[in-house]
């Protein structure tokens, strides 16, 4: 970390104490001491484990009391955005935002069909290797039985400790447990709700991101402190880039110390009551940073935790976003939505959904699911550059997945029965795959978002994975001549395989081949075997 950085750091978290909060501010919970310490310098000692390199798959519930109206991501936001679709459909439902704010959503919320037991053991059957539950997002709810945040799914909304079930599941189905955490940015997220309608016969007054617990008294919140939630008795950010404003920068509103406490203190208590086997923290590095230190104190706290539990072996994970190369070394690098174009030397992970992050009806109704056969080239293209994929299956409001989104992991499941030995246990090959597609390139962008080049893959573009003395091909189409050419196994390959002594076609068995300078020439079978993509086993000397 360069001398400057950590100059405005220290700056910012002076800064951090500015701004009134509702609640009282309390000490810090004790950090678990260890090998770890509170500083990326210490944190870089940190080595992913050998189980989550060979995992390669997880599913992830992102499911939230922003389920509940099953109208996309980011409602608890976009419905005090006067004009947009989820502010109309707000309106329409639970009234105007002056008068119906989130937390009658919140209130809304019964989770009345969820059935853990039997979503996570669909997920198992599917191929996932660890599970994740989300613990809260920007909204600010926490969905356990929370010591420090009494707007939580025990005392409001389902009435249930949502992580306990899950946690129960998991463990059940022997699948690893991780637990995302994204309430950090409820500070900047929510200040939309401190806004009033420009128009029309409610303009002027003011949404409910103001209230106080006084405001309560005789309704169904009272006693309960919507500053807790919103966290908005506090000036607005600046007019800024909203990109730069999620790091902090750019005129963003810079949270108070209580705030900031408040959040690591919950932190921990989360870490504490369900030692998870990975964490994600939905934050450029980590929550908080680099306006307080906070990020740094969890990490440490969890690591050591974790060392603890494993009888001195560190077999935890977090995951970061938008991470430089020296905060790589510290934890794994999470992209949302995408992939590096190149193999990459640490072990890493994509996060990405078939629907939207959370629930949408309309995507439901249209058929607008992302197909297995795009989930499996993604698994593909991430397990060749030595990093794993967690997809996120959206959860209706009632706590079920839809037929549709079932349909879906069947196909996966069914692609797994026959392909899987590719995936699990496998290290990338000297080359990540080939193919027109392929050689074009497709850098990431800043955060991730690149997803889409996934789509236009051909049967001329592969990926190759390895295990033993078998090389793995993965091809992405099943090709219209029926045959498959592999450039890079050809006679005059650079990547030292000197000779090919049998090639299969997994689910079908042993194939005609020849070599020559141009590439490993395979004949498939007549009967095409699968529209996803098909694998050969090449087995060399």
């Amino acid at each position: 970390m360069n001398k400057g950085r950590i100059a405005r750091a220290a700056l910012l978290a002076a800064a951090c104490c500015y701004g009134g909060t509702s609640y009282a501010q309390k000490a810090e919970v004790p950090m678990q001491t260890g090998k770890f310490e509170a500083s990326w310098e210490s944190l870089k000692q940190y080595q992913a484990p050998e189980w989550f390199k060979n995992a390669k798959f997880g599913i992830w519930a992102h499911w939230g009391p922003q389920c509940q109206p099953e109208q996309g991501d980011w409602y608890g936001r976009g419905m005090y955005e006067e004009g947009s679709n989820q502010y109309k459909w707000h309106k329409e439902h639970y009234g105007p935002q002056s008068e119906a704010g989130f937390k009658e959503v919140i209130n809304d919320w019964k989770a009345e069909k969820w059935d853990p037991e039997a979503i996570v053991k669909l997920y198992k059957r599917c191929g996932a290797q660890y599970f994740f539950a989300m613990a809260n997002h920007h909204d600010n709810f926490d969905l356990w039985n929370s010591k420090y945040q009494p707007w939580n799914s025990v005392n409001l909304g389902p009435k249930k400790d949502i992580i306990a079930g899950w946690a129960k599941a998991a463990k059940h189905n022997g699948l690893k447990f991780g637990l995302s955490v994204h309430a950090a940015h409820a500070w900047t997220w929510y200040e939309t709700a401190q806004g009033a309608d420009k128009q029309g016969p409610y303009a002027g007054k003011p949404y409910d991101g103001k209230l106080t617990k006084a405001d309560g008294k005789g309704k169904w919140w009272d006693g309960y402190d919507p500053q807790e939630l919103y966290a908005q008795n506090h000036p607005l950010s600046q007019k800024g880039n909203w990109d730069k404003q999620w790091d902090w920068g750019d005129g963003a509103s810079v949270p108070s110390e209580a705030y900031c406490t408040k959040f690591y203190n919950r932190t921990i208590d989360l870490i504490n009551q369900f030692h998870p086997d990975l964490v994600y923290f939905d934050d450029t590095a980590l929550p908080l940073w680099p306006i307080s230190n906070v990020g740094l104190k969890i990490a440490a706290h969890y690591y050591n935790q974790n060392m603890q539990l494993h009888k001195g072996k560190l077999e935890g994970v977090i995951f970061g976003k938008v991470l430089t190369a020296e905060q790589k070394q510290c934890m794994v690098w999470d992209v949302e939505k995408g992939a590096p174009d190149q193999m990459q030397p640490l072990p890493w992970q994509t996060c990405t959904c078939i629907g939207g992050w959370h629930y949408e009806q309309w995507r439901y109704e249209q058929g607008k699911y992302k197909p297995a056969w795009v989930v499996i080239r993604t698994l593909a293209d991430v397990v060749s550059k030595n990093g794993n994929l967690l997809l996120n299956i959206p959860v209706k409001g009632n706590g079920s997945i839809d037929d549709k989104e079932i349909a879906v992991l069947n196909q996966i499941a069914q692609w797994m029965d026959v392909n899987k030995e590719s995936i699990f246990d496998t290290h990338p090959w000297k080359i990540f795959g080939e193919g027109p597609v392929t050689e074009k390139g497709n850098p990431i962008k800043v955060q991730g978002f690149n997803e889409g080049a996934i789509t236009q893959l051909t049967a001329q573009d592969i990926r190759f994975t390895q295990k033993g003395d078998a090389i793995y091909a993965i091809v992405m189409a099943w090709p219209e001549n029926g045959e498959v050419l592999v450039k890079s196994l050809g006679t005059a390959n650079p990547y030292d395989v000197k000779s090919i002594r049998k090639v299969e076609l997994l689910g079908h068995g042993k194939l005609a081949y020849t070599t020559d300078a141009s590439g490993l020439k395979v004949k498939l079978p007549e009967v095409k075997k699968s529209d996803m993509a098909l694998v050969l086993k090449i087995r060399t000397k």
